[in-house]
């Protein structure tokens, strides 16, 4: 992955990451609040041995320094501790009192520093002193040779115990700045886990490399679908009529030569937005002069003659089973646009669609028509869509942004594939406005292109998953 890949992630995914920071942070917040503060006092000691000149001080100094680690490794020991206790008369035993203090002997000096830590911050100044005390009397009944009365070395407290005036731990800033940093690498590495396994369509780069075909157009996520979801319905300048109008100008330029055109309409899964698209792109054709047929060629699952508020139960199936001509039950809608209803839900629906009855309307129909929009079962659950489109141009997938998979999209293109029918392109459907000039390039000038205001959508309709 390059810089710009991960870039890319922070922006899709920074939600998750700024959700991961708060989470850690209001997790060492917590047991920064319920750790107990602990509170440290410190003595220093100076190790020294008597000399009458020069040449023996500085003899003495070697040898004390030599003797300070030893003596910083008897200061945390338990011999020492019983000694505090037996002085002090604490109730810690000599175990639990020798885990709280430190010795630290300072480089090339004779300087011994002794820290107790302790809830209470008088007793720990209380225990330091105790230190320092029995550290010098253990020094000197340790350096005085036998049989002489004066220690070699000695021990000399030059910093009695302080008071604490504040807790040593927890720090607050240092636990909440490791929190945050901690939040970010955890947020960063759960964002990219995710987008590695996230396989979902999200940029023009994932349809167009998975389904080896262009975007033809780009629909934003429009909450007023619901409420109006025909292209009558909209006023000229509003961004959704726009977007089916530049998906009708690149669907002119699919096999810009014939003089008719048969189209499907279909998507990889249910509710992708391929009944709403076959509906509009055909009165958007409509508008334009085209000689225009809406085919509702769901057998399965009608919805295109209800979205136009028409009679589906006498339609395609009618014409299929021979009981009247096509002509005879082609509906008109109100725009003028002519509808083919599916017709009654047959039981053998893949048999009928693949029959010479159904090729034979089709050539009927292209002698009467310039374009054919035939909206089709998807393609993965059923074979419906790709029996249609092997008898006709070739079929446009409705890719829903977010939900359709590349595993889903490629499946689609190998159905399609198999049965020898081209796929045209893809429309990019419901695509979130905002930002999403971060999803790839290839969306041309698409949805979102107009004088009406944008809306950050709130709910999703029902009706737009058609």
């Amino acid at each position: 992955m390059e810089l710009a890949d991960y870039l890319r992630i922070l922006r899709r995914r920074w939600r998750l990451i700024v959700t991961t920071v708060l989470l850690v942070v209001v997790a060492a917040a917590l047991i920064t609040w319920r750790t107990t503060p602990q509170y440290q006092s410190s003595t220093q000691l100076f190790i020294s041995t008597s000399a009458s000149s020069s040449a023996e001080a500085y003899q003495g100094n070697l040898f004390s320094s030599q003797r300070l680690a030893s003596y910083a490794d008897l200061a945390t020991g338990t011999e020492l501790a019983t000694r505090v206790v037996s002085t002090t008369g604490s109730e810690l035993s000599p175990g639990d009192l020798a885990a709280k203090v430190t010795a630290q002997a300072s480089p090339d000096t004779v300087l011994l520093t002794i820290s107790v830590t302790d809830p209470d911050p008088e007793v720990a100044q209380q225990l330091t002193q105790a230190y320092g005390d029995e550290l010098v009397a253990l020094v000197a009944e340790l350096e005085t040779p036998p049989g002489q009365n004066k220690p070699v070395l000695k021990g000399t407290i030059v910093d009695a115990a302080s008071l604490p005036g504040g807790p040593v731990s927890p720090n607050v800033l240092r636990n909440l700045a490791l929190a945050t940093i901690l939040g970010l690498l955890l947020g960063v590495g759960l964002a990219v886990v995710r987008e590695l396994l996230d396989t979902s369509t999200k940029s023009a780069d994932d349809v167009t490399s998975t389904l080896e075909a262009p975007i033809l157009g780009t629909f934003a996520f429009d909450p007023e679908v619901g409420k109006r979801p025909l292209l009558t319905d909209l006023s000229s300048h509003e961004p959704r009529a726009e977007a089916y109008r530049v998906l009708r100008t690149n669907l002119s330029f699919v096999d810009i030569d014939a003089e008719s055109k048969a189209i499907v309409i279909t998507s990889s899964l249910p509710g992708e937005g391929k009944s709403t698209t076959s509906v509009n792109i055909a009165l958007a054709l409509h508008a334009a002069g085209e000689r225009t047929l809406l085919i509702d060629g769901d057998l399965r699952r009608p919805q295109a003659a209800a979205l136009l508020n028409l009679d589906p139960s006498i339609g395609l199936t009618t014409a299929l089973v021979g009981k009247v001509t096509v002509s005879d039950v082609i509906l008109t809608h109100a725009s003028g646009l002519h509808v083919l209803a599916s017709g009654t839900v047959p039981p053998n629906p893949a048999e009928l669609l693949q029959s010479q009855a159904m090729a034979g309307i089709l050539a009927e129909l292209r002698a009467a028509y310039d374009v054919i929009v035939i909206d089709a079962p998807p393609l993965l659950p059923v074979t419906d869509a790709a029996l249609i489109a092997s008898q006709v141009d070739g079929a446009v997938l409705v890719v829903r942004h977010g939900r359709t998979t590349r595993e889903q999209l490629a499946g689609a293109r190998e159905r399609l594939a198999a049965v020898g029918a081209n796929t045209l392109g893809a429309v990019f459907n419901m695509v979130p406005r905002k930002g999403r000039g971060n999803y790839g390039s290839g969306y041309g000038y698409g949805y979102g292109y107009g004088y009406a205001p944008d809306e950050v959508p709130v709910a999703e309709p029902e009706s737009q998953k058609a």
